[in-house]
């Protein structure tokens, strides 16, 4: 017996090698092992398709109707896309996916449940692929995936909506899920690079992926894992900003890309879909900035979260000032979306540009630790949103942990050395400093 995951992955393997055989044979024997497995049924009729059975088609649309049922919605739509895509007839898949995960669905509710895949640690029996496959093989395996949930019965009574496209009428449903491109990716593979523009974001249909960023050195940070029904890559869509993070596939991954003409052409049905997707990114930066700025890495996640909640967040237009030189400390920023500029004005009244602030840069903090007042403007340069913490606040947080104090001050330090090489005063008296 060897665990269901190690089969699947050795089953993939298989499949990107064109063993197409071979691969059937291992998501066949997954099948008689779970039969509620209606990845491992997609993936029979994956490889049935490959091998050129138009038998397969019945597995797609068996797989289909188990996973609307099931509370599997996007997994249903891949299905629908490939028969379609063949040539075969969906309607009626995209038909009961609009009626059950639209709006106006009676099915929807917040306490909803879906059938869950079995777990990968299940033993499963599996046939020498080294060894002649019988003669039956395909039919075998084609006749289990089709029917492997005939009998099954026990779906749930309510289920959970598709993030952000259950806000849809039925109407405006269709006509969305008519956008959408389906991917189909190995493991292995890059979704999206950190530095890239990005023209979509993506609904994770099935399989898992792994989200991290890359600083200077070369060092990566995981940021999230991602799995069926999560949304990624709307941040950079939103913002015309490039991609803050990079998403590789840990196992084979079906995705569904929504591009950034496809929600031009839709923008006066999708102001509901809008204003989720800027709570999704809201999020989504959040947890990136809990996970890699220094400022909270000193805090365990419960009071991460509470230190979060300290702060006050403010959506800029270009132009607006954030700090104007020669005020008093206010607090200290982040900078959660956009880009600022700090300048300083030279002797001869000319502004001096000495840095530009991006997603997760903290600024203000020489002001506070110097008790001085701020000898450098920051201004938006576009539209951008910034995190706000009290003055107050700050002094007893750097008063009360040691590693914050540290990294301000070892933050401010750098950038006060970058400042004088850019303004050439290496001789200038500490106090006379560019301080923000």
């Amino acid at each position: 017996m060897v665990a269901l995951g190690d089969v699947k992955r050795s089953a993939a393997t298989l499949f990107g090698q064109g063993q197409y055989l071979p691969a059937l044979r291992l998501y066949d024997a997954i099948v008689a092992a779970a039969p509620l497995d209606f990845d491992a049924r997609i993936r029979v009729a994956d490889c049935a398709l490959a091998l050129g059975n138009p038998d397969a088609a019945r597995v797609y649309r068996a797989a289909g109707w188990y996973c609307l049922k099931s509370g599997h919605p996007l997994p249903a739509l891949v299905c629908a896309r490939v028969l379609e895509a063949r040539g075969a007839d969906a309607s009626d898949l995209y038909a009961s996916l609009v009626v059950s995960y639209g709006s106006e669905s009676e099915l929807l509710g917040k306490v909803a449940s879906r059938v869950v895949l079995p777990a990968e640690t299940l033993p499963v029996n599996v046939p020498d692929v080294r060894l002649p496959a019988p003669a039956d093989a395909i039919a075998v395996a084609i006749g289990r995936a089709e029917h492997a949930t005939d009998g099954y019965t026990d779906y749930p009574e309510a289920i959970h909506p598709i993030p952000l496209l259950s806000a849809l009428t039925e109407a405006a449903l269709r006509r969305v899920l008519a956008t959408l491109t389906l991917q189909r990716l190995p493991a292995g593979a890059f979704v999206i690079r950190e530095g890239e523009p990005g023209n979509s974001f993506f609904f994770v249909a099935g399989g898992r992926l792994r989200v991290f960023a890359t600083d200077g050195l070369g060092r990566q940070t995981d940021l999230a894992d991602l799995g069926e029904g999560a949304v990624f890559g709307e941040m950079a869509l939103l913002s015309a900003q490039p991609r803050t993070a990079s998403v590789g596939c840990i196992t084979e991954v079906d995705l569904f890309e929504v591009g950034r003409q496809s929600l031009t052409s839709l923008a006066d049905e999708l102001g509901m879909v809008a204003e989720a997707l800027h709570g999704f990114t809201r999020e989504r930066l959040l947890g990136n900035l809990m996970a890699t700025s220094p400022l909270f890495k000193p805090f365990p996640r419960m009071q991460q979260r509470d230190l979060l909640r300290r702060f006050t967040s403010h959506d800029v237009s270009p132009g607006t000032v954030v700090i104007n030189e020669g005020e008093e400390g206010r607090g200290l920023f982040v900078v959660l979306t956009g880009e600022l500029d700090v300048a300083r004005r030279a002797a001869d009244g000319t502004s001096v540009p000495l840095a530009q602030l991006k997603t997760g840069d903290v600024f203000g903090e020489m002001a506070l630790l110097r008790n001085a007042l701020t000898t450098a403007t920051v201004i938006a340069q576009r539209p951008a949103t910034v995190l706000f913490l009290a003055r107050e606040y700050v002094v007893r947080i750097v008063q009360a942990v040691p590693e914050i104090r540290s990294y301000l001050e070892a933050l401010a330090e750098d950038r006060e050395i970058d400042n004088q090489l850019v303004m050439g005063e290496d001789e200038t008296p500490a106090d006379e400093r560019v301080l923000i």
